[in-house]
């Protein structure tokens, strides 16, 4: 009995191991996949925000592995650009985070956090987690665009709320939207695929 028991635990461990082996590999996978898509811009005239990719990644990553793991997804690719690796557009590093986009980069983390919100205060079903990160998508834009206006104001001069959005929000909004409309048809079916939990 005392040797079964032994086995079980042990088995237990075991699967407990690969599991987090598992979920840390998706992690690093989806924290490339972020740089990847940080790397696909669409060129914009000054001072226009750079169209990226990056929000997709986040949509993605949030319907794939969950809100707690898309939160250290995005808490890796921070802390790469942190460290000098060039995994924001452009590929730069460290010095993104202080420009005037670099609020938006931060804002990636209202995504999951909003996700994780609605779905606990809505129920856990998909569409409690659209709207989580529809919302965490306008709570980025808020905090990055007053980031922009911020950092824009102390290198050029004051702007305005309407111009802000202009460069920064209005342009992007369409785009994002279809981003997080692809994320939803494309996430579940690999989730399903992979047999992520």
């Amino acid at each position: 009995m005392k040797k079964e028991t032994v086995k079980k635990q042990w088995s237990e461990t075991a699967e407990k191991s690969r599991f987090i082996a598992k979920k840390a590999a998706f992690i690093a996978v989806c924290t490339a996949f972020t740089a990847v898509c940080a790397w696909v811009t669409v060129p914009m005239p000054q001072p226009f925000v750079q169209f990226t990719m990056q929000t997709f990644a986040v949509f993605f990553t949030v319907i794939l592995l969950g809100e707690k793991d898309a939160a250290i997804t995005v808490s890796a690719y921070v802390l790469l650009g942190l460290a000098g690796v060039p995994v924001f557009s452009g590929f730069q590093a460290a010095p993104a985070i202080a420009g005037t986009t670099g609020g938006y980069i931060i804002g990636f983390f209202f995504i999951p956090l909003s996700s994780f919100v609605f779905r606990k205060l809505f129920g856990d079903n998909f569409a409690a987690v659209i709207a989580g990160l529809a919302a965490g998508l306008a709570a980025c834009y808020a905090f990055g665009t007053a980031w922009f206006m911020i950092i824009y104001a102390r290198k050029t001069g004051a702007i305005g709320v309407g111009s802000a959005l202009a460069w920064c929000v209005i342009p992007y909004v369409l785009p994002d939207a279809l981003k997080l409309t692809l994320a939803c048809v494309i996430a579940p079916k690999i989730k399903k695929t992979l047999k992520i939990r």
